[in-house]
């Protein structure tokens, strides 16, 4: 059930069902688990998805594939969930979703860039490199990703309480 194929199947069946409810199909995977296999479910929606949103998506995923036979006769755990942060930022939609973020994109001419995502177009996306702000095109990216930052850019400056001077 892991052929691309399978894979392809499975995301038609189940993109109705997850923009019914608001959301983005983001990626469907089905792995061996012991006697059974793992069907990983990713949606994604801007401003992001709550737990009620994943339960409710879940119960209508879990019906679609019970009325038909996309999973076969062979058991299998459904989980659904959203994208970690370590997604890489592939489609216009996902740069959208990660402004104001640090990311570090691959260029299709081989370079680097790191920067902070200011903004997003239908075309391209600004970032603040070294506050130098440079627009990109999406045809120019291959992917990015999302830093993580233990300080993120929106925390408010030093307050002092923690003892130190910085």
């Amino acid at each position: 059930m892991g052929s691309a194929t399978s894979r392809d199947r499975l995301m038609k069946l189940l993109e109705p069902v997850a923009c019914a409810h608001g959301l983005d199909l983001e990626d469907v995977t089905v792995t061996p688990a012991g006697k059974r296999r793992l069907l990983r479910v990713i949606v994604d929606r801007d401003g992001g998805v709550s737990l009620d949103d994943v339960a409710e998506v879940s119960l209508a995923v879990s019906t679609a594939l019970d009325d038909g036979d996309a999973m076969g006769a062979t058991p299998y755990v459904l989980e659904v969930s959203s994208p970690g942060v370590d997604r890489p930022l592939t489609e216009p939609r996902h740069w959208r979703r990660a402004v104001r973020r640090l990311v570090k994109a691959d260029l299709r001419d081989g370079t680097l860039v790191e920067g902070r995502i200011v903004t997003t177009d239908e075309t391209g996306v600004e970032l603040d490199v070294d506050g130098v702000s440079r627009r990109i095109d999406y045809q120019d990216l291959t992917r990015g990703r999302v830093q993580v930052e233990f300080r993120r850019f929106d925390d408010a400056e030093d307050d002092g309480e923690d003892g130190d001077e910085g």
